[in-house]
């Protein structure tokens, strides 16, 4: 009888450390993809570009993370989760610092690309890796957890961009970042267990085979959809946030919009709770309800005139994400079946495409329209999310 609680108990430590380890990654990894959204006026005066193609540092890296998804996931399957993952973190700690001795912008935005495509080792590696070593009734916790480092990732990576370049210079934020993937790539080689399960060596065509049964199922059609609105909306508004505040009614220094940025946090504290969420009252009510929350949120964000309400409704607005992404995640784990590493690998490959074009999407509406009627455009994206979401069925 001691001997099985024993048992038991190194079981929990173990889930718990795995846990962490997963958030963590997930969090250090998907940072960089949003550490320049603060960071565009300074590279406008660097290097003498214009705001829409400073926005290319970002969407850079954005396009090559989401293509990377498409051989990394697959590449997952051959050589195993784990190595996929160890490999990226290495590659990063090298690739990373190279970026802060840019001397050119083009140089910038290519090291920007191929820093996506080896962070893209992480994502669809993680989901399958998860269901691989989590016993099933613990998988939606870690879940959780990874979606929360995913989704705190957009506000932590944006403060440390602002802050390393207030304090110092932008140089500064990939040297940091470099030593915290060297760091992240020890604890993933010491601490995570490598999965018991196989490899696949099935070729090219069995992908092929089996990505045009994922994009026949109405469920991952509708999945993708309101996918692709996400980050679209999430990057498009933080892209604006900043010139939003330092204009009129608000007038906000350089300071104050990083603890406007850094609060957002509290809207992502639920993101380990998700699973609880969930459990309670279904994966597809959670995702409407954070649909319909982020949806309030950005809608309302533009018409504010109070800088309270406008805070109070950017953490809406990453509440409602914050419940979104998890419950994405466990639909595809509960649909994809032996296919999830390929359907996570098609998921994340939406989701930055997104991402790319949040930036470039925000900053084309600002050439000819206002902030209010910009964050208009973007919530109405996510009403379009939600209609989407009615027809999905479980």
């Amino acid at each position: 009888m001691a001997e099985t609680v024993f048992v038991e108990q190194a079981a929990r430590v173990r889930h718990r450390w795995i846990n962490f380890v997963l958030f963590w990654c997930a969090l250090i990894v998907v940072s960089s993809a949003y550490v320049t959204t603060p960071l565009f006026s300074i590279f406008e005066t660097t290097f003498d570009v214009s705001k829409t193609m400073s926005a290319w540092t970002s969407s850079s890296f954005s396009f090559f993370y989401a293509v990377g998804f498409l051989l990394f996931g697959p590449l997952a399957d051959r050589i195993g989760r784990k190595q996929v993952i160890v490999f990226g973190m290495i590659s990063l700690t090298i690739v990373t610092p190279l970026i802060a001795m840019a001397s050119s912008f083009w140089s910038l935005v290519v090291l920007r690309g191929i820093q996506g495509f080896v962070a893209s080792t992480f994502a669809p590696s993680a989901l399958a890796y998860a269901f691989d070593v989590i016993p099933s009734k613990k998988i939606v916790t870690t879940i959780g957890f990874i979606s929360f480092g995913y989704v705190t990732s957009g506000i932590f990576g944006q403060v440390l961009g602002d802050a390393f370049s207030q304090w110092g210079s932008w140089r500064m934020v990939f040297l940091f970042f470099g030593g915290l993937y060297f760091i992240t790539f020890l604890t993933v080689l010491l601490l995570l267990p490598s999965p018991k399960k196989p490899g696949h060596k099935e070729g090219i065509s069995f992908y092929l085979y089996h990505s045009k049964l994922i994009f026949k199922q109405r469920n991952f059609v509708f999945i993708y959809l309101i996918t692709i609105m996400l980050l679209l909306t999430f990057m498009g508004m933080y892209t604006l946030l900043g010139s939003f505040l330092k204009g009129e009614p608000y007038y906000l220094n350089d300071r104050e919009i990083l603890g406007v940025r850094a609060i957002g946090i509290v809207g992502m504290l639920v993101s380990p709770f998700v699973g609880r969420i969930v459990g309670e009252i279904g994966v597809l009510t959670t995702l409407r309800l954070g649909l319909s929350l982020a949806t309030m949120g950005l809608l309302l964000l533009g018409i504010g005139s109070n800088i309270t309400f406008v805070i109070v409704m950017s953490i809406i607005y990453v509440f409602g994400i914050s419940l979104i992404f998890p419950a994405i995640m466990v639909l595809i784990g509960e649909l994809g079946g032996d296919r999830r590493a390929l359907a996570n690998a098609f998921y994340a490959f939406i989701l930055f495409i997104g991402a790319m074009l949040g930036p470039i999407v925000a900053i084309s509406f600002m050439t000819f329209t206002t902030y209010f009627f910009t964050l208009l455009a973007l919530s109405l994206l996510l009403v379009l999310a939600f209609i989407f979401s009615i027809f999905i069925r479980v």
